[in-house]
């Protein structure tokens, strides 16, 4: 289990120092779990990267020997404004933040990054089983609130949803940016029978909208089609879907 060195002294809140009983390559468990990387690098895709924001330079260090037993990369944060100063990886990424930070604190972190359209992952960890905020946690898209000490694979099985979650992400944003790509290089025209045409309406009635023959409506019709590579009219408004056109796009 990961420990928190942060614990309160029953006099004025103050806290004391709680030293590990394991040092993180004595960590109890890991000859098991090196037999079960986590998220190995596929094809192109860069390798994953575990952000650990913990004010708590202990909880930090059993993290890193942990995460890096199981291969996945891993940065070490002792605040959230250090978050923003980093390069931001080009790879899949999951944050594991501490709810209790001096300063802004977990929660008001990620409800910032939310607010600015960030989408990493989060999976909180905290030292005091706290319903309120666990709740509030999850109602705000956590992956996973877990409590100090943390058992190994209950971390890394959030981390594995995370990081899985991040990857699928990111394959469906560069799935709709292609999409993207392809409706652009279509005519005005083309665009404007498409927008008809995955609304149901039938050659005669785009006919009569545009002012043109049937038989010019089916030959735009077929470029739509050829162009977006669609292979039905299922296909082509599963794809207007996903770049949420409407009629008047």
């Amino acid at each position: 289990m990961i420990c928190s060195a942060k614990s309160e002294s029953g006099h004025g809140g103050r806290r004391k120092d709680v030293r590990y009983q394991h040092r993180p390559r004595d960590l109890p468990g890991l000859r098991h779990l090196r037999k079960r990387t986590l998220m190995p690098k596929v094809g192109d895709e860069p390798q994953p990267t575990v952000v650990v924001i913990d004010d708590d330079a202990d909880v930090r260090e059993a993290l890193d020997g942990l995460l890096r037993s199981v291969g996945l990369r891993v940065e070490l944060l002792s605040s959230t404004k250090h978050y923003f100063e980093r390069p931001q990886p080009t790879g899949p990424e999951c944050l594991v933040l501490d709810i209790r930070l001096p300063g802004q604190s977990g929660l008001d972190f990620h409800a910032e990054l939310v607010k600015a359209g960030i989408q990493v992952p989060v999976i909180f960890i905290s030292g005091h089983a706290d319903v309120p905020i666990s709740v509030r946690a999850m109602k705000a898209g956590a992956i996973e609130f877990l409590t100090k000490p943390v058992r190994h694979q209950d971390l890394l099985d959030a981390i594995q949803q995370a990081i899985n979650r991040d990857i699928a992400r990111r394959k469906r944003e560069s799935a709709i940016a292609q999409l993207r790509s392809i409706y652009e290089n279509l005519t005005a025209r083309e665009r404007e029978v498409m927008s008809l045409v995955v609304a149901g309406e039938a050659n005669r009635v785009i006919a009569s909208e545009f002012g043109i023959s049937e038989a010019t409506v089916k030959l735009h019709r077929g470029q739509v089609m050829r162009k977006m590579n669609a292979k039905s009219l299922v296909e082509l408004v599963r794809m207007a879907d996903m770049l949420q056109l409407h009629r008047n796009t």
